[in-house]
């Protein structure tokens, strides 16, 4: 019986510290924001956010598991906000001017800025506008 309960102990310790590193090895490599000449929004989201938010907007994008804090669920806004879409606090943190509260120490790029610094400052604007209506197009009803 000891010898079954040590031989356990040891597979479960070597587990855990497989699941440990597996867990310490998940980053995000954060990189510069590529030009791009698009202004549609569904290729903006799917460039720059579906990494996190995933393809479709519920939260499962390849980088999520890499984060402290699971992305939000970006279908379920105008649910979370008694049915109606908060555009002006959505557009706030696309652009960093609205806090995040769930990303913590800024995980979520600042769209706005990010924009800036590969096009004119009316680019960046319809740019943010496509990215927040391609975002209210995708709430659940």
């Amino acid at each position: 019986m000891k010898q079954i309960f040590g031989s356990f102990f040891i597979v479960t310790a070597i587990l855990l510290a497989a699941g440990l590193t597996n867990a310490q090895d998940k980053t995000i490599k954060m990189v510069p924001v590529r030009p791009t000449n698009s202004v549609d929004g569904r290729s903006l989201f799917h460039e720059y956010c579906a990494v996190c938010h995933g393809d479709d907007g519920t939260g499962n994008g390849p980088a999520a598991r890499a984060l402290k804090q699971s992305p939000g669920d970006l279908t379920r806004i105008a649910h979370n906000n008694k049915g109606k879409f908060p555009d002006e606090l959505v557009l706030g943190m696309i652009q960093g001017s609205e806090p995040v509260t769930a990303h913590g120490t800024q995980e979520m790029p600042v769209w706005g800025t990010a924009f800036s610094s590969v096009g004119s400052l009316s680019v960046t604007q319809l740019r943010v506008h496509s990215l927040l209506q391609y975002i209210e197009g995708m709430q659940v009803k």
